[in-house]
């Protein structure tokens, strides 16, 4: 849509309307020490359309885009190449929309598209029941909480230290709407997760333990001791998936009786788009399906015997009472999901467990490799795609020196955990199917001189 501004009569007119003097009385109830009393700085009044194009391209110029040169960074959003089919499908005038149908039953194809996300997802995380998708995994994280509290009635959460410092900052600041008591903790650059100290750590006060897999670091814990600790302390067991291609190789959550098991779904159709929109995945038991958030689609038969879709459950509080509702959740990330499920539906589970082989074999290739590098040491042997390194110095100006040499290396752990000493030396290295063998060497040789 092009910009068309509005001219001084037409202001003038709109002002005459609703009856006030001047644009500034529009803005009187605002405080003053939060108005600006001039232009914002550094900007121009007014510029050309052209002018202003050329000026954003230059700005633009200076990103590195993931496909610039060697690419390893994840921690919760992965490059992994998506089919043009993907892009191609969802840009379909019947689908492109970010806003949801009011009249579902209408919408037949997009409900039909939403029962099939929600089976692969099912399947995908070992659940009985996924939704129709939530906004990231971050926000269906702190649902997953706050649902634990509706039903144990309990409100004390155990956050793994391995659990994405993002996510534990998206459900702290919830928490403070909720009174929630979160018990959090950050990581330790050891081989080691931290499932021992959760399950000493449950009593009879905790709704749930929320524990990501494979974790910030990269680790993978098998779960079923940690749920059976919980269910013998009727809390319930939360997993979160930052990486759901990893689910292609490793045993999934709910096959390890997770109770609630959420993620981001970034990973499979959706592409890095400097942050978003993202999709978060949502699934559960089957017991525990009403106090779900979101949306579940169904099928039916309508009343000529077709099958047919229909929005079977709805809890937010557009739908029912608001006393009612388990969730602000107003809509579920669509087109989003609809990459997902088609780029899915394209892999199908031969593809889907094919790549993630791939994936981990290359991640595996790459540790040796950066093992080799005099004064790195491998802190995660066993992992997907993503693992952790060690470095002899602190690990943000190293990475900031890579970048310059179009290298992205990693992401490092004193980023994520600033002011945590232990951690500043932690890199945390991500590698897929996009990653080449000279990617890696470019990346280990130019390692080894910056830290020479």
């Amino acid at each position: 849509m092009r910009y068309l501004p509005l001219t001084q009569s037409d202001r003038e007119a709109m002002l005459a309307v609703i009856g006030a003097a001047s644009i500034d009385e529009l803005f009187v109830d605002v405080p003053g020490v939060a108005q600006l009393d001039g232009p914002i700085h550094g900007l121009p009044l007014h510029a050309s359309e052209l002018a202003v194009e050329r000026h954003m391209t230059a700005l633009a110029r200076k990103n590195v885009a993931a496909g610039d040169g060697p690419f390893f960074l994840g921690c919760g959003a992965y490059k992994h190449h998506v089919p043009a089919s993907v892009d191609h499908l969802i840009q379909r005038g019947e689908f492109l929309t970010a806003y949801t149908p009011y009249q579902p039953e209408i919408a037949q194809g997009t409900l039909q598209m939403l029962f099939e996300f929600q089976t692969q997802v099912a399947r995908l995380l070992g659940t009985d029941v996924a939704n129709a998708s939530m906004y990231d995994g971050s926000t269906a994280c702190w649902e997953a909480i706050v649902m634990a509290r509706r039903i144990t009635k309990r409100g004390k959460a155990l956050l793994s230290s391995g659990l994405h410092p993002h996510y534990v900052s998206v459900a702290k600041t919830m928490a403070k709407f909720t009174g929630d008591v979160l018990d959090t903790s950050v990581p330790t650059l050891t081989a080691e997760s931290d499932i021992d100290q959760l399950i000493a750590s449950i009593d009879g006060d905790t709704s749930c333990v929320v524990v990501q897999y494979p974790d910030i670091l990269g680790r993978i814990a098998d779960l079923s001791a940690l749920a059976d600790a919980c269910h013998a302390k009727k809390a319930l067991l939360i997993a979160v998936v930052t990486e759901p291609v990893a689910l292609g190789a490793i045993k999934s959550p709910g096959e390890m009786d997770a109770d609630i098991v959420v993620g981001e779904g970034q990973s499979i159709g959706v592409g890095l788009q400097f942050g978003g929109p993202y999709v978060g995945l949502f699934g559960c038991k089957e017991k525990y399906v009403r106090q779900m958030p979101g949306r579940l689609c169904g099928e039916t038969l309508d009343a000529d015997g077709r099958r047919g879709f229909v929005l079977t459950l709805s809890t937010r509080e557009q739908h029912i009472r608001r006393e009612k509702a388990t969730s602000n959740i107003c809509t579920n990330s669509g087109l989003c999901a609809l990459a997902f499920s088609i780029h899915m539906t394209l892999l199908g589970e031969a593809g889907l467990r094919a790549l993630a082989e791939t994936n981990h074999a290359g991640a595996s290739a790459a540790a040796d490799r950066l093992a080799q590098v005099p004064g790195v040491e491998l802190v995660t042997p066993a992992f997907f795609n993503e693992f952790t390194i060690k470095l002899p110095q602190e690990a943000r100006p190293v990475v900031r020196t890579l970048a310059e040499r179009g290298i992205l290396a990693g992401v490092s752990l004193g980023r994520l955990y600033p002011g945590e000493a232990d951690l500043a030396n932690g890199l945390v290295v991500a590698v897929t199917e996009t990653t080449t063998t000279e990617d890696v060497e470019a990346l280990a040789v130019a390692l080894q001189e910056v830290l020479a």
